[in-house]
């Protein structure tokens, strides 16, 4: 309510200045001194007044008097986040703030619908996250206006182009693709991010290079943010369409009613109920997928096996711009749960190997198994992490010696392969230290969120409880924003997954250390060379943990339960690869 009464004065400022960050948070931290612009602090000051008001509500639990309202009589004691009746309520200047004046802004143009819609939630019944979030906006939508296009985005990110909008009506419009065109994606950016990116958050390749990839084929993979879908594609393939439960819900229905209409506020209601899905085939053969974590990835993977296409639209300016997560374990937690989401998709019925080659082709399924295969990863560099390290302080050689043929394959599939991943980054616009980050998160990631969520969806899938396995991100604050800023790694929150990058960060130094002595002293480490040169890029890339470890003392420093931790596993491995080598 607050944000749609400061929207009256909001977007006309806007059109007036031709503003394209239509986020005022960002516009005005980043426009702070920009007196020029008539108006400029009334606005900021108006939008300080709601940030207050909002905040004061948020601290205090409730409502004052002076802002009591119908539309919050529907909220009771008996309501919890898990179970609660739907809540569907019209940001209508007329119906709910009580204004006599018609939905128009300051500069006499009317102002979009703007509604609040919480759905219905009970213990008994599954709710299916995000995509059960989604599916139930589908409907409500379709009910209340049925529009064409859909916008999904995320609540982190925001317009950073109005001209968005037109630019994929171009395409929707066209002759020649509308037939089998199912969404528009643009690739997920990021303001805030540090200069070299130490998390490797902007995932260049997940976001960007590989979906240019995929439009020479399909057409990119839904990312769950960013992305334009035309509502007929999500009720059936192209020459298959589901025939909705209720004629409401079709994709030619014509809405022929007002939305405050109590026809159209019922059926709404209906639609957004936890039972309705009962007996359906939301979830499963319309609307978005249900069955795992990712359901953005799953969906778009579904939709492309039924026979729809996708575009990529990568303009010059971002379309969106987002918030990336600031800390080491946040940003480890997040690619957890997708990587459980991508087994989930991997080891379905719909796996992407045998299902996604037979309905959309070997090109487009090994694309797609690269993802939902991609915490595999952690077995090699497990492997490449340990193993060698564990016999160059056994000095057993494991790699061949430099004046043997084999030695230059190595070199070679190790240049080939760092080359071209170099290549690409820097030509898609990526500097040397934000790549040499990449490399880094990539390992940390393959001895962390990889390896953990294979064990967790193996666990699970034996039939072994994993409640408990994830833990919960702290509240970022200002010191962690400015270590973020800084560039310097937080490791603040003591987790399991910190544990195998902290055992393999001591096994590399002491491994690289001894060597190192020992061709100092004259003896012969001629057959130890690649080991070395394996341990001492590992020991380059653990940086960061050696001085959250012994150098730093601030709050994001390496826990020291961790680290005592860490040791005493690296010395039961170091004794146990003495015995078996």
């Amino acid at each position: 309510m607050e944000a749609a009464k400061f929207a009256r004065h909001w977007l006309p400022f806007c059109r007036e200045h031709n503003i394209m960050e239509r986020s005022p948070r960002v516009y005005f931290e980043s426009n702070s001194h920009h007196l020029s612009i008539p108006q400029f602090e009334k606005i900021k000051m108006m939008y300080e007044d709601m940030k207050m008001k909002v905040e004061h509500v948020i601290d205090k639990g409730e409502i004052s008097d002076d802002q009591q309202h119908q539309a919050f009589n529907k909220w009771t004691k008996s309501f919890s986040r898990t179970d609660h009746p739907t809540v569907i309520q019209i940001m209508s200047y007329e119906q709910v703030i009580l204004d006599k004046r018609k939905d128009t802004d300051i500069s006499g143009q009317l102002m979009p619908n703007l509604i609040y819609v919480s759905r219905e939630k009970s213990k008994t019944s599954p709710h299916h996250f995000k995509a059960g979030a989604l599916n139930v906006l589908l409907r409500v939508s379709a009910v209340m206006t049925n529009a064409p296009i859909i916008l999904t985005q995320d609540c982190d990110m925001y317009s950073n182009d109005p001209q968005t909008p037109l630019r994929i009506l171009c395409y929707f419009s066209d002759p020649a693709l509308k037939s089998n065109l199912a969404f528009i994606q643009f690739p997920q950016r990021f303001h805030g991010l540090n200069r070299d990116d130490i998390y490797a958050s902007e995932y260049k390749r997940l976001f960007k290079i590989n979906s240019m990839g995929f439009d020479g084929l399909k057409g990119p993979n839904y990312v769950g943010s960013g992305c334009f879908f035309r509502r007929r594609a999500l009720l059936g393939g192209p020459s298959t369409p589901v025939p909705p439960e209720i004629p409401e819900l079709g994709p030619d229905h014509v809405v022929r009613k007002p939305i405050i209409s109590q026809e159209i506020l019922s059926l709404a209601h209906r639609v957004a109920g936890c039972n309705y899905e009962n007996q359906t085939g939301w979830g499963s053969q319309s609307g978005f997928r249900y069955g795992s974590l990712v359901e953005d990835f799953y969906t778009g993977y579904r939709l492309q096996c039924e026979g729809w296409k996708s575009l990529f639209c990568n303009p010059e300016r971002a379309a969106f711009l987002g918030d990336v997560p600031i800390t080491l374990f946040d940003v480890l937690s997040q690619c957890k749960r997708w990587c459980i989401g991508f087994f989930e998709v991997a080891f379905s019925k719909y796996n992407t190997l045998i299902f996604g080659s037979q309905s959309m082709g070997v090109l487009m399924s090994l694309a797609y198994s690269h993802y939902a295969l991609w915490p595999i990863w952690c077995i090699p560099v497990t492997f490449y992490s340990f193993l060698p390290q564990l016999a160059l302080l056994n000095q057993v050689s494991i790699f061949p010696k430099i004046t043997e043929p084999w030695f230059f394959l190595y070199v070679f599939l190790f240049l080939g392969a760092y080359g071209q991943d170099f290549l690409d980054f820097v030509l898609d616009g990526g500097t040397v230290r934000k790549w040499w980050n990449a490399q880094r998160m990539w390992m940390i990631r393959g001895l962390s969120c990889y390896l953990f969520s294979s064990i967790e969806y193996l666990l699970k899938s034996v039939g072994i409880s994993t409640h408990g396995f994830s833990l919960t991100s702290k509240v970022v604050d200002d010191e962690q924003s400015k270590r973020y800023g800084q560039g310097i790694f937080e490791f603040g929150v003591p987790s399991p997954l910190f544990v195998p990058l902290t055992v393999a960060a001591i096994i590399n130094l002491f491994s690289f250390l001894l060597v190192l002595t020992q061709f100092f002293s004259g003896k012969n480490t001629e057959g130890l060379c690649l080991q070395m040169i394996l341990t001492g890029s590992i020991v380059l890339n653990c940086l960061p943990v050696y001085g959250a470890i012994g150098l730093r003392n601030d709050a994001g420093k390496m826990p020291t339960q961790i680290t005592i931790i860490s040791t005493f596993v690296s010395v039961a491995l170091y004794y146990a690869s003495s015995l078996c080598l």
